[in-house]
């Protein structure tokens, strides 16, 4: 039996039940590891290269929490481009939509 792909998830902690991605990266076939912010780099060691890595804004949250998720972001980009790791960044204010299926198909098929 093989091992799931892995997707790294970094949030807020404010998590809601209709909002958690690991339903819908299950349903896709990816096992998930959620984390919060303050733990993502620890966490990003332990895992080794997850096939993605998704920062889940809260809808709650205010311009200091989306500098700070967009500043990681580009730190963890730059930090995992040589394996080709996309990092996503969803949710915020306005609630975007994820669109982790459209990316994650896209870097599958890569």
């Amino acid at each position: 039996m093989t091992a799931l792909p892995k997707v790294l998830v970094v949030d807020s902690c404010r998590r809601a039940q209709d909002t958690a991605l690991s339903t819908e990266l299950a349903e896709m076939g990816y096992a998930s590891v959620t984390a919060p912010f303050e733990a993502a780099d620890d966490v990003l060691a332990m895992m080794g290269s997850p096939v993605a890595i998704v920062l889940q804004m809260s809808r709650h949250g205010d311009a200091a929490e989306q500098t700070r998720f967009h500043a990681l972001a580009a730190r963890l980009r730059s930090a995992v481009a040589p394996h080709g790791t996309p990092v996503i960044v969803t949710g915020g204010p306005l609630g975007a939509a994820t669109k982790l299926q459209d990316q994650l198909c896209r870097q599958a098929a890569s």
